[in-house]
């Protein structure tokens, strides 16, 4: 089960504007280097998602599922998941049967133990499979995105910026951004 984005398009946490701001870009010429920033943007966001196993930017996730979870605890990486928005049947002909309201709750922590709960009460699946769709991430009506890791995603952009065209370096994280996104990330097993 891996969730798919459905918004083409996010809203990055760190606009365009920040960005020009944070490297201190001459405004004689604003836009020759926006679509520069705003894909260093997109990419050190990347790189906090994935460091943090957080999503920074909301979004609408849909998740397919051939089976109900075995103990009634479907576990989502997905943090922070702010609400569930569709939850159906779908059978082999691709005709949609909406469940019950109720029927999937989200989890009690849903930032750092995201998932959904299911009851007792669901269908059973015969030829059919579950279609979920999910907001989650930082911002819109989820939780406020952490001000250190804004800043890792300006600090990541402005190295990106300033290295342009070097040879590629070491792929650690830079010292400074390492510690700020040091307690948001979300451990498994």
């Amino acid at each position: 089960m891996t969730p798919i984005r459905l918004d083409a398009d996010p809203v990055e946490p760190v606009s365009v504007q920040e960005m020009r701001a944070f490297l201190r870009l001459d405004s004689g010429d604003p836009g020759a280097e926006d679509p520069l920033l705003a894909g260093l943007v997109a990419s050190a966001r990347a790189v906090v998602e994935a460091a943090t196993r957080r999503v920074l930017a909301p979004g609408r996730y849909r998740i397919l599922l051939d089976a109900w979870p075995v103990g009634g605890w479907l576990p989502l990486p997905l943090s922070p998941l702010v609400a569930i928005r569709q939850a159906a049947l779908v059978d082999a002909d691709g005709a949609v049967t909406e469940l019950a309201a109720g029927l999937l709750r989200l989890g009690p922590d849903p930032i750092e133990a995201p998932g959904l709960l299911v009851t007792n009460g669901v269908p059973a699946l015969k030829e059919q499979g579950v279609l979920i769709e999910v907001e989650a991430g930082h911002g819109g009506d989820g939780p406020p995105l952490p001000m250190p890791l804004a800043q890792a995603i300006r600090l990541l952009a402005a190295q990106a910026f300033e290295h342009r065209g070097d040879e590629p370096g070491p792929e650690a994280l830079p010292p400074m951004v390492a510690a700020l996104i040091a307690p948001w990330r979300r451990l498994r097993l």
